[in-house]
């Protein structure tokens, strides 16, 4: 058998040494490969992935605006970050090829959006384009964030950034596959998202089903700015319908069970805004066998103080369906609001309070909110919060529908009324929580057992007080409550006779009534004077002759509207006769 010689053999050692190398490479370039495909973007990049064997030849203009740069950034104050000639070299910064210069005028945005505090000029904003679309990921990152800083602190116009065309390159970062990335641009969305003008556009480029992904992600940070920038667009109606057909349902109300209370928020603030349209609560309902419910009466509980209100909210909106409200209030869900209206948490109140007052409308619940002794609970809460124009507006909206005979007891020993009253000097005369409170107090005044209650509780003060809101030119539906009230507790002798040191005010009130444009006022004041009748020291003031004249006045009126009346009734059987 032959042997080889010497340079063969050293040969053949070269060619197993330089296949061992290709292996090696080929290893590292499969490695590569795979790496890229990972954190692809979808195809939609449109810039090629770096070349690391190519390195881009540095211009003279670059080297210039390189050099420009740093002797800006060391001359820079806060007051002069934004003039003409930095604006210069950022464009051509952002425009090269080169990462460590794009790296550069990424840094300086960064700069910016922590120091600026005024609105960033908008030529400002055409850098962005270049370096949201960098193949650098360090460029990327920065660039996103800074916006993000711009938007959140209100340095940038929402509307302006998606005019110019920005969108289209912030919305192909959430295909990155960079953690920070995605983050930033998702906060970005959220942020233009939170414009009206901007929804629309930009739920038309197809994000739904993307943000229903990052939504899922197992990053805190990319999933709570996802379901916050679903959060936004689901505040547009028509937004809402492709949430629904894109299978947004689901995902948010798995969200409910997060341990992130940001993303509970985010989530069931969606689903509230979703559910204010009637015409989607059968599908939100019929997903996990009506699951939905339970969660959101679970989250009433919660010790999120937001959390807790927007759970109470969603199931204002869904109670709107009859079916529903049933199933809400078979739920034990009276006796979770009794126990939320205890603690004294003004935001929680209010939420507890408007998903009781929609309650409240329905007759059917009537004896259940009452039998829950939830009554009780307002008086308390009432006192409470005397101050609070949003506790007492529905806090008496929700007695004045509960007022019957049957429950005039139960609103007396809840001490409800007496409540109402003190309440009823802490607005001014143009709040409509005082308009609700009047009424409720003239509403609750027709009860006997309640009447008695409430004249018990008055003082001179109180009587004053009253007495001044019958003279409101200015709101006439308050004048007329505040009428309706003296003219209910004049009923009673008790009334009257404290009513005696007044009585010049008494008439003021009467003669103002009885003058009045409207028949209303003129009818109660008819009946004011009928009930004070009755005692004889408002007798003798009654019979003085400026009553006299307006109560022919009145007279007069009233049987010239009598004439009227059936004149047109005979006109029309007349007519029909023929």
């Amino acid at each position: 058998m032959a042997t080889i010689c010497d340079l063969c053999k050293q040969h053949l050692k070269n060619f197993k040494e330089m296949l061992e190398r290709a292996a090696e490479n080929l290893l590292e370039i499969i490695k590569e490969f795979f790496k890229k495909i990972q954190c692809c973007s979808c195809l939609k990049r449109k810039r090629p992935e770096p070349n690391h064997l190519y390195k881009p030849v540095l211009q003279q203009h670059e080297k210039e605006a390189a050099q420009e740069f740093l002797q800006l950034i060391e001359e820079a104050s806060e007051n002069k970050v934004i003039d003409v000639e930095n604006l210069k070299v950022l464009q051509t910064l952002a425009a090269s090829e080169n990462p460590s210069l794009q790296q550069s005028a990424a840094l300086y945005y960064l700069h910016i959006s922590e120091q600026l505090k005024s609105e960033l000029p908008e030529e400002y904003l055409e850098p962005y384009y270049n370096l949201l679309q960098s193949s650098d990921l360090e460029v990327q990152r920065k660039a996103s964030l800074s916006l993000t800083n711009l938007l959140m602190e209100g340095n940038v116009n929402k509307e302006t950034v998606v005019q110019i065309g920005l969108l289209e390159p912030i919305l192909e970062l959430l295909g990155s596959g960079d953690v920070t990335v995605q983050c930033n641009s998702c906060a970005i969305i959220a942020t233009l998202a939170m414009s009206a003008l901007n929804r629309e556009t930009i739920a038309s480029e197809g994000v739904i089903n993307p943000f229903l992904v990052l939504a899922k992600s197992y990053e805190p940070r990319v999933q709570q700015n996802a379901v916050g920038a679903i959060l936004n667009l689901s505040k547009s109606e028509k937004i809402q319908l492709l949430l629904c057909k894109e299978g947004a349902l689901p995902v948010l109300i798995l969200h409910l069970q997060s341990p992130d209370s940001e993303v509970q928020y985010y989530s069931c603030a969606a689903l509230c805004n979703i559910a204010s349209n009637p015409r989607h609560h059968q599908s939100m309902i019929q997903i996990g066998d009506g699951i939905l419910l339970k969660m959101l009466l679970s989250l009433m509980s919660s010790p999120v103080e937001k959390v807790c209100c927007q759970a109470c909210d969603c199931l204002r909106n869904l109670s709107l369906n009859e079916d529903i409200q049933t199933d809400i209030v078979a739920r034990n869900c009276l006796a979770q609001l009794r126990e939320l209206l205890k603690f004294s948490n003004e935001n929680g109140n209010e939420a507890a309070l408007g998903l009781l007052k929609t309650l409240s409308e329905n007759q059917s619940n009537m004896d259940a909110i009452v039998s829950e002794n939830i009554l009780h609970t307002l008086g308390k809460l009432l006192l409470v919060h005397r101050a609070s124009p949003g506790i007492s507006y529905l806090a008496a909206t929700i007695i004045h529908k509960l007022a019957t005979s049957e429950t005039q007891q139960a609103i007396v020993d809840s001490q409800c009324a007496v409540a109402l009253l003190q309440v009823l000097n802490y607005f001014s005369i143009d709040s409509e929580s005082l308009l609700h409170v009047a009424a409720c107090i003239a509403e609750l005044s027709k009860h006997e057992t309640i009447r008695t209650q409430i004249i018990q509780e008055l003082d001179v003060n109180k009587i004053v007080h009253l007495l001044m809101l019958t003279n409101q030119a200015e709101n006439n539906d308050l004048s007329f409550q505040a009428g309706c009230i003296i003219c209910n507790l004049g009923v009673d002798e008790m009334f009257t006779f404290l009513l005696r040191p007044h009585t010049k005010e008494i008439v003021a009130y009467i003669l103002h009534f009885l003058r009045h444009q409207e028949i209303r006022f003129q009818h109660l004041g008819l009946l004011t004077l009928r009930n004070l009748n009755k005692d004889s020291h408002f007798v003798a003031m009654f019979d003085e002759s400026e009553f006299t004249v307006q109560l022919r006045r009145v007279c007069q009126q009233t049987s010239e509207t009598q004439e009227l009346l059936q004149a047109v009734f005979f006109h029309k059987e007349h007519q029909k006769d023929k």
